[in-house]
């Protein structure tokens, strides 16, 4: 018997974005725009270096890079907490983006140790490197939701997934073709289907892990 249903879970997203559009539509801009800012402060330092042929703008370049990618990683933090403050009928706010970055180490330790052991499945063979991906993929969730340690939370997120897998597959492919309509929607679809199936994916999370 399944641990969840698909058109459930993305019943739900759909419901949820619906009620609370105007909060989603601000927090995908937020995102989009701190995502995108580096790469305009990397033209603008690119013509700058070019026309006076100094090292100091291409330096400042990277400290802004990483600046903004540790901020980038803490946002990431803060989408699954706002998620799963929806799903727990919680009121998410959006200084919750920001909020969290105490667990920046963990699930950044996190993220790479998921990433390394899903990237030598797929250099030994494809299907391990896709099964590593779904046992190991609510690993972030958990060290954000339960503040679990990197080594415990890829137990648990495999402990959690066993006997689902191939339903997460099928999960998976599904939310990937809704986020296509929404590029194809002029991209304009994705304000919508992004929040759509991270609250779909929030809530198979919730159901898997109670």
């Amino acid at each position: 018997m399944s641990k969840f249903s698909k058109k459930e879970a993305i019943g739900y997203g759909w419901d949820k974005v619906k009620k609370n559009l105007r909060f989603f539509i601000v927090l995908i801009v937020i995102v989009f725009a701190v995502s995108f800012v580096p790469s305009f402060i990397n033209s603008a330092m690119t013509a700058s270096s070019r026309e006076g042929g100094q090292i100091f703008p291409t330096i400042f370049s990277l400290i802004i890079n990483l600046a903004f990618w540790v901020l980038q990683t803490i946002i990431g933090i803060g989408l699954i907490k706002i998620y799963l403050k929806f799903i727990d009928g919680q009121k998410p706010k959006y200084s919750d983006l920001f909020s969290y970055y105490r667990l920046f180490f963990k699930y950044l330790i996190g993220s790479i140790l998921s990433g390394l052991i899903v990237l030598a499945g797929f250099i030994l063979l494809i299907v391990p490197g896709i099964i590593w991906s779904i046992k190991y993929q609510f690993t972030t969730y958990l060290i954000v939701d339960k503040d679990m340690s990197p080594v415990a939370a890829l137990k648990k997120s495999g402990a959690i997934t066993k006997g689902s897998k191939w339903n997460l597959f099928l999960f998976g492919l599904l939310l990937g073709l809704i986020n296509i309509l929404g590029v194809i929607a002029l991209g304009v679809g994705l304000f919508i289907t992004i929040p759509i199936t991270m609250l779909a994916t929030a809530y198979v999370y919730r159901k898997l892990s109670a």
